[in-house]
């Protein structure tokens, strides 16, 4: 900073001593000569010193006003750098006029309409010379009319796929400093032609950084690990979140993508390559794997369900009170044919109105127990582990009541028909103790009401009547 500050005021210490030296100097001469405009000098060349000297002073004068104009109005008013493009069209616009103005004031005579009509065939010629040049001229106008990038957006441009940090935008081509320190002009002919991708440094911009993970990982375990190791590294953005979504199933993996805003885009590349570190030290402490290609055979020989342990389930199970009349080798043959599901947040495991012939218990997790009604689902009970749902549809076969809706990632038990028929056929009176536990489950719901000795009775008698119909029993 106090090298650019040191190279300003040397330049402007120039600026100004050439200034008074071409000023002294035309003083100088007009005073020796004792020249009297228009008619003071007898021979054209006398004048041309003077026409020379003034035209030095038309274009200090319009690189004055170029300064003032823009270092200070754009710069420090609008806190931009004025494209060089438009500060040369500017001078030489100034330079123009002042020398239009001088030459009448020295040449009084000459017609500069005339003169520049007798050159018309000499100007096509060299207009045709600088047809390329000219091309990136015009072009360079349109960029700058346009806007549609400034100083210090990164771009990329063309087929080439061209990179970097934009330094400046000439009459003849924008200049693009690359992430690998390399300097690359596009010519503004080839650039106004070509798709131009920019990500302006006043924007929130977006970058997206792949990974994947082996299929026995939890998808919801792993977006939340992700997503919070993301979101605190250096130049991610906090006004927006990071999202963590999959993007495929692969053959071997489940693919994600990070999608994160930075807020300084120019440096996307180390970031980019931050965030993989921060996700491959995120899945090793949290025990998640990344996944490689792999193809593994299965030779199937039944339908494969997933289970857990047998002890765990029956252990599981003993604890649900419908299942309390079980002995333990009846509670370890309903373990082994208990089937367990996992279920996303927010995933629904069973729906109103639904035929069914199984019920579930919360092995890990909780779930929300939902009715509808006139103004939409309503929560009328959280599960958690080792309570259970979806009892009578398992026993009677009757309709799903309610809705079931996943809160977070839960596991689930599921207890099919097939596995109790088993039970009730080796043992006839299961069905009497289960329906029975079951009415004195619905009439603790109903405690505090004077009837409820009669509709626990009531109840025993119905169930069992429905469970002895739905299994097939006598």
């Amino acid at each position: 900073m106090a090298v650019n500050q040191t190279s300003r005021s040397n330049r402007v210490i120039i600026f100004a001593l050439a200034t008074i030296v071409v000023g002294l100097g035309l003083y100088f001469y007009l005073s020796y000569f004792q020249f009297q405009l228009p008619v003071g000098m007898h021979a054209n060349w006398e004048r041309l010193p003077i026409l020379v000297l003034a035209a030095l002073l038309g274009y200090f004068a319009a690189r004055a006003l170029n300064a003032a104009l823009f270092d200070f109005v754009f710069r420090l008013r609008r806190h931009y750098e004025a494209p060089t493009l438009v500060r040369n069209i500017f001078t030489l616009l100034a330079f123009t006029i002042l020398f239009v103005v001088t030459f009448r004031f020295v040449y009084p005579t000459y017609d500069l309409g005339a003169l520049f009509t007798t050159s018309a065939i000499f100007g096509v010629i060299i207009g045709l010379a600088l047809q390329d040049t000219l091309g990136n001229f015009f072009a360079g106008i349109s960029l700058h009319a346009d806007r549609p990038f400034q100083v210090g957006d990164v771009i990329v441009v063309g087929s080439q796929k061209h990179t970097g940090v934009v330094e400046s935008i000439s009459w003849r081509a924008i200049k693009i400093r690359t992430f690998q320190n390399h300097i690359v002009l596009v010519a503004n002919s080839t650039a106004a032609k070509e798709a131009i991708e920019v990500a302006p440094r006043d924007n929130l911009n977006a970058r997206i950084v792949t990974f994947s993970t082996v299929y026995t990982d939890s998808p919801a375990k792993t977006i939340h690990v992700v997503r919070e190791a993301v979101r605190d590294a250096d130049n991610v953005s906090e006004k927006i979140t990071p999202i963590v979504r999959i993007r495929g199933l692969g053959d071997s993996s489940i693919d994600w993508e990070i999608k994160y805003w930075l807020d300084d885009y120019a440096k996307y590349n180390d970031t980019d390559a931050l965030v993989r570190q921060r996700v491959w030290y995120t899945l090793r402490r949290s025990g998640l794997t990344f996944a490689f290609p792999t193809r593994t055979l299965y030779l199937e020989r039944s339908a494969p369900r997933a289970v857990t342990p047998g002890n765990e389930i029956a252990d599981r199970l003993s604890a649900v009170d419908i299942f309390a009349p079980l002995s333990n080798d009846e509670l370890r043959q309903l373990a082994e044919a208990t089937v367990t599901h996992v279920f996303a947040p927010g995933e629904t495991l069973i729906r109103a109105g639904d035929e069914g012939s199984s019920m579930f218990v919360v092995h890990s997790g909780k779930v929300a127990v939902q009715v509808s009604d006139r103004a939409g689902p309503r929560k009328v009970a959280e599960l958690t582990e080792g309570n259970f749902f979806g009892e009578m549809a398992l026993f009677t076969g009757e309709p799903r009541t309610a809705n079931v809706v996943a809160m977070e990632e839960t596991e689930v038990l599921e207890i099919g028909h097939t596995a109790m028929k088993h039970l009730f056929d080796t043992n006839p009176s299961l069905a009497e103790s289960i329906s029975l536990t079951i009415a004195e489950r619905q009439a603790d719901l109903a405690r505090g009401s004077e009837r409820a000795a009669q509709i626990s009775l009531r109840e025993t008698e119905g169930l069992l009547a429905s469970i002895k119909r739905f299994f097939g029993l006598h």
